[in-house]
Parts: C-alpha cells; sequence; structure tokens
C-alpha cells in the first residue's frame, strides 16, 4: 500500500513538471517588455540597502522628450505606440537658437550664380546661415543672366532664413556695348589663351567683371537695399559672427570692407592704370583728399602697384556705388573699353575707387571674419579670437601677412598695430 501511495505520489509530481514545461514554452513566445537593467537594479538595491526606490520604467520613458511608453494589453500581439528610434516630424521646426535683438539694417546678401551652381552655392549658404544669418534672418538677392530654374529656386529658399528674390539681368547690362569693336576683343582672346592668361579667352567672365563693377548695385531688387554682402559659390565662413557686421560698418561709419587683399595678375590690366589718371584729371572733384592712395600706389600715384581688396567677398554701402563720384569712374572705365580689350576685373575697379573716393577711415578689414575662396584663406590672427568664435580654420594658411598679401600695407597706411601673433603667420 506504502509503494502504491510512492508511486501515485511520483505521478502527479511528472505530471506537475510536464503542465509547468508545458506553460513555460508556450509563454516563452508571447512578446514581453522588461524594464530596463538601470531601474531594476535601482529597485534591487533600494530593496536590500532601504534607499529610495527609482520610479517605474513605464513612468521614466514616458516623461523623457520625443518617446512614449510601450503599451502592454492582453492580446497575443503586443507592440509599442512609437516605435524604438522615432522618425522626426518634420513639420515642427526646431531652430537652434532664437534670432538675435536689436534693429536690422535695410541689407542683403547678394549673388551671381548660374543654374548648374546650384549645389556650390548651397554649400555656401548653409555656411553663412549657421555661422551668422540664422540669428539675423537678412534677406537674400540672387542674380543671373538666364531665368532661374524652379530646383534653383526651391533649395536655396529653402536654406536662407531671410526671404529670397530671384533676378534676371537686362541684356545692356551683360553684352558687348556698342563702343567695342569686337574683332579686336577676339584678337586679345586668342592671344591671351596662347599666352595662358586665367580667364583670358573667356567672355562671360569679361561680362561678368564688368557686371559687378558698374550694374550689379543698380538692378531692381538692389535698389530696395542699403547695405550689401557678396557671396560667392564654393566659399567657407570658418568663425561665428556674433554681431551684425551692417550694422557695424553703419555705425562706425564704414562704407567697404574686405578680408584678402592681393597683387593683381599685371597681364589683364595693362592700362588700367592710364584710364584711372585720366578719371583723376577730369573729375578732381571726386578725389578725397584723405584717400588710400598710398595702399595703391608706391610713387603717389605715378604707377599703380597692383594692390587690391578680393571682392569676392565684400561688405559695402549700396548708396555709394550708386553715387555720381563712382559712377562717374565706372563710366570712364568702361568707355576705354579694357573689360574687353585687356581683362579687367571688378576686384582692381571696386579697390581703386574705394581707394581713390573713401576717406581711407571708411574702408575697413574684418579681422573675425575667418573666409576660404579657392585658393587663399583669411584665419583670424589671435588664437583667443578663434577660440572664442569656435573657428575650424587652419591658422598656418592664413594668408593675411604672407609676402603676396597687401594686408601689411594697408595696416601700414593706416597706423594700425597689427594683431598679436602676426609673425608666426608671416
Amino acid at each position: 500500500m506504502a509503494t502504491g501511495n510512492v508511486r501515485y505520489a511520483r505521478y502527479i509530481l511528472f505530471a506537475v513538471f510536464g503542465i509547468v514545461v508545458i506553460y513555460l514554452i508556450s509563454t516563452s513566445s508571447l512578446p514581453q517588455y522588461t524594464e530596463p537593467i538601470k531601474s531594476n537594479a535601482g529597485q534591487l538595491l533600494g530593496g536590500l540597502t532601504g534607499g529610495e526606490k527609482e520610479k517605474p520604467a513605464q513612468e521614466t520613458i514616458a516623461t523623457s522628450r520625443h518617446f512614449e511608453a510601450p503599451t502592454t494589453t492582453t492580446t497575443s500581439h503586443t507592440y509599442a505606440a512609437e516605435p524604438t528610434s522615432p522618425n522626426p516630424k518634420y513639420g515642427e521646426v526646431n531652430e537652434l537658437s532664437p534670432p538675435a535683438p536689436g534693429e536690422r539694417m535695410n541689407a542683403t546678401f547678394v549673388t551671381l550664380a548660374r543654374n548648374s551652381d546650384l549645389w556650390e552655392i548651397a554649400r555656401s549658404i548653409r555656411q553663412v546661415e549657421d555661422r551668422f544669418n540664422r540669428n539675423y534672418n537678412y534677406d537674400w538677392v540672387f542674380l543671373n543672366d538666364k531665368p532661374f530654374d524652379d530646383a534653383f529656386k526651391k533649395v536655396t529658399s529653402s536654406l536662407v532664413s531671410g526671404k529670397t528674390h530671384y533676378g534676371e539681368i537686362a541684356e545692356e547690362h551683360w553684352s558687348f556695348p556698342s563702343w567695342i569693336d569686337q574683332e579686336k576683343a577676339r584678337q586679345v582672346r586668342e592671344d591671351m589663351a596662347q599666352r595662358k592668361i586665367i580667364y583670358g579667352d573667356s567672355i562671360s567672365y569679361r561680362h561678368m567683371c564688368r557686371f559687378e563693377s558698374g550694374f550689379f548695385f543698380r538692378q531692381p531688387l538692389m535698389m530696395n537695399y542699403e547695405w550689401y554682402w557678396r557671396v560667392e559659390p564654393s566659399v567657407e565662413l570658418f568663425c561665428d559672427v556674433h554681431y551684425d557686421p551692417f550694422k557695424f560698418m553703419r555705425d562706425n561709419k564704414k562704407k567697404y570692407s574686405f578680408v584678402i587683399s592681393l597683387y593683381e595678375y599685371v597681364e589683364t590690366i595693362p592700362t588700367l592704370w592710364d584710364s584711372v589718371k585720366k578719371f583723376i584729371k577730369q573729375h578732381p572733384e571726386h578725389i578725397h583728399k584723405d584717400n588710400s592712395m598710398k595702399f595703391l600706389s608706391d610713387d603717389n600715384g605715378d604707377t599703380y602697384n597692383k594692390c587690391h581688396f578680393w571682392s569676392n567677398f565684400e561688405i559695402g554701402n549700396l548708396n555709394w556705388l550708386r553715387s555720381k563720384a563712382y559712377i562717374d569712374f565706372f563710366e570712364t572705365l568702361d568707355k576705354d573699353g579694357g573689360f574687353f580689350y585687356e581683362r579687367w576685373g571688378d576686384a582692381p575697379v571696386h579697390s581703386i575707387g574705394a581707394g581713390l573716393l573713401l576717406d581711407k577711415s571708411e574702408i575697413h578689414f574684418f579681422n573675425d571674419i575667418a573666409y576660404y575662396h579657392v585658393p587663399f584663406t583669411h584665419c583670424p590672427t589671435g588664437e583667443d579670437v578663434r577660440v572664442k568664435l569656435k573657428c575650424h580654420c587652419d591658422p598656418s594658411q592664413n594668408f593675411d601677412w604672407k609676402g603676396y598679401s597687401c594686408t601689411n600695407r594697408f595696416f601700414e597706411m593706416n597706423g594700425y598695430d597689427k594683431p598679436k601673433g602676426w609673425e608666426e603667420q608671416a
């Protein structure tokens, strides 16, 4: 009898064990929500040490930003209400910083570009917006000798924090003027091509230089503004700009500015200074008594030393460019035909105009606006400046104090002390 009871108990034990195994196998196939290890560990430690227990894991997740707690139900399939790595809601724009306080100037960025320049100018816009304009929201004017296509407008307008405007250049501002002998101009281009002078055989480059020298500031869209910042495709800004350069220019009575200066290719401007001297003789009333001739000439104006401000970066006053003094200056040069019979660039034209027509105190060098346009870099002199402005440029690449730069001459003319550390970059 005792033996039968033992056998019976053994059967019952095996049955119970089998039921438990079957239950465990069946339930292990169901999705389970396991609390994070940290939470379980905290509860365990709290129980062992008598310390305060952490909140349940579900409550912790529910109060975390961008995530929702998983839901649990009694159905056979349990899923989270949101994926564990949710996609962002693109309709909700999260700006990195609010707009800077204070007044805004009547100012715009301006870019001359073709539709094919889209991705190069997109890169430039992103640099300018990230380093400065996302806090100021200034407008942007795009100019082209052809209509801008929808792709160009869509991409650029999505990148600019201010309003975007698109203008088509009038034919008379992008063509050979009536007084140009086109056969002579063609022979010049062929000769420059044989001598391998940069852009020497390009017609479009000549139209660009003439347009930037005398017409961009008179475009209908630009007539709405007083200040401009010129931006070209594929440039870089290496440092944050923590103030408004337009306002700085206004408050400090500046009308023209630069970050890089250098010598022009002499082969492109052999008679430019002859035309300049003719203008000086014809219009002595326009020449400022405290001008920058010492920057432009080593012999008091007899010859041109080829120094100029690199105009692919400019922040300037549009009313000055639209003044009678500058218009007379440009038209004198334009009638002489050097944009087509030689290859005059807008950089020496702007520089000579600013150097002669403005008080030298009205021209400003932005040491703190770090800039790159192939092949030259302006990286601020002074480690403290670079650190404070979160610069990512290599100071050893700074062009300011190299032998081919004219920035030394600008400092000497004005009697400015050079920034601390300039010797290390010379």
